[in-house]
């Protein structure tokens, strides 16, 4: 994928214009190879050579996989084995064991390839630059003429990228609108298989560079159609108001039990569930309560949601060695970039500035903070960095280091 193409660009075509407005969290949406971009199959993405490298050749461990058959998880014993000598585990995925348990009809599901397949890191970095919500990414590849799960929704967003082979998806409306992530849907089996037995709302083949939109609570299932099949779901986890709350209601009560009248002791002989003897202290504490909410400072709210955010995902993986070498490499022909995915803060003090991301935090001086705010806008060749905000190169070739900048290529 052009570095330069959104992600959301690559994946909706010009479906994407409006999708926030018309799309997003509010119905599925259907684009097909033909309508995103002839020819573009997403087979750079991922494709079953890719599967083969990940499964033979580097030693995945549970929980990077796992199997199901007849809509059921298969247990670790089918399809893991010890290390051998010098790796000295017991859950590396058997290659031999997958091979037979798939020949057997079950779907092998490639989980976190975010993490261990880098063209779906890039993918997924660049969406969720983009859409601000967290992402991961699983692939499903499904034996000819199987289903590896019934009827069900997911707790977050999804984009179904098919990558091979072809597969009929039916969906239906949902039994729980926008469902959070404690509300799964096996707490609800009975309506969705009361829903999935009636007519559905779609039923419709993806084929290869096909891509599915599908907010959460959309009840789907998929099987096969001719050959294997293979399809990446890109699941975004989304951030919603019911975490607004959960942060409004932590700060609320971490001002509360700094109040001298919400700790103090109920009555003796109280009767904790009886309402009357409650109401009281009940009525004081909602009172005292309410007042601490509205008087919450939005900004105090938007800092505890930033470490949730933090723990939601990594920054963008950075090769550590060449890292190294490219800081020690650096001169004023290189061009340099923000690191994607980092979270950046700049923290400003009398006694000096430090920068907080994923990635750690460093302190630094103006001149680098010069720097950082310029390249936050796009990408800036040294010479241009040195002179618009007097850095020195040893001050750049530190922010290398601290995986702040990565080195492009030559400046034009």
């Amino acid at each position: 994928m052009p570095a330069e193409r959104p992600a959301l660009d690559r994946l909706l075509g010009s479906a994407s214009a409006g999708f926030a407005e018309e799309v997003w969290g509010r119905a599925p949406l259907l684009v097909t190879s033909d309508e995103r971009a002839a020819g573009d199959d997403l087979s750079d993405l991922f494709s079953l050579a890719a599967a083969d490298e990940l499964l033979a050749g580097r030693g995945l461990r549970t929980p990077f996989l796992r199997l199901a058959k007849d809509g059921k998880t298969l247990p670790d014993k089918d399809f893991t084995t010890g290390g051998g000598v010098g790796a000295g585990i017991s859950d590396q995925i058997d290659e031999d064991k997958v091979r037979r348990r798939f020949a057997d009809g079950a779907t092998v599901v490639l989980q976190a390839l975010h993490r261990t397949w880098p063209p779906v890191a890039r993918l997924v970095d660049g969406l969720s630059a983009e859409l601000g919500h967290p992402i991961q990414a699983n692939c499903y590849l499904t034996p000819p003429q199987n289903q590896g799960f019934g009827a069900h929704y997911d707790v977050h967003d999804v984009f179904v990228l098919q990558v091979h082979g072809s597969k009929e998806w039916i969906v239906h409306a949902p039994v729980v609108e926008h469902p959070l992530r404690d509300q799964p849907w096996a707490e609800h089996r009975t309506a969705v298989q009361q829903r999935a037995a009636e007519e559905p709302l779609l039923r419709l083949t993806l084929r290869p560079g096909d891509c599915l939109y599908l907010p959460r609570g959309y009840l789907h299932s998929a099987r096969a159609t001719g050959g294997i099949s293979g399809h990446l779901t890109l699941g975004v986890h989304t951030w919603t108001r019911h975490h607004l709350a959960d942060a409004l209601a932590d700060e609320a009560l971490r001002a509360l039990r700094e109040l001298t009248e919400a700790r103090v002791s109920l009555p003796l002989g109280i009767e904790v569930d009886d309402p009357a003897a409650l109401a009281a202290d009940l009525d004081a504490v909602r009172q005292e309560f309410q007042r601490l909410l509205a008087d919450l400072p939005d900004e105090r709210i938007a800092a505890a949601l930033l470490a949730d955010a933090r723990n939601a995902q990594r920054p963008a993986a950075v090769p550590p060695f060449q890292a190294l070498a490219d800081a020690e490499a650096l001169t004023d022909a290189d061009t340099l970039r923000l690191r994607t995915g980092l979270l950046l803060r700049i923290e400003e003090a009398a006694d000096g500035s430090s920068l907080r991301t994923r990635a750690g935090r460093c302190t630094v001086d103006d001149a680098q903070v010069a720097a950082v705010r310029r390249l936050a806008k796009s990408p800036a060749g040294v010479a241009e960095l040195r002179e618009a905000t007097g850095v020195s190169r040893d001050g750049l070739r530190m922010l290398i280091r601290e995986g702040i900048l990565e080195r492009g290529a030559e400046a034009p």
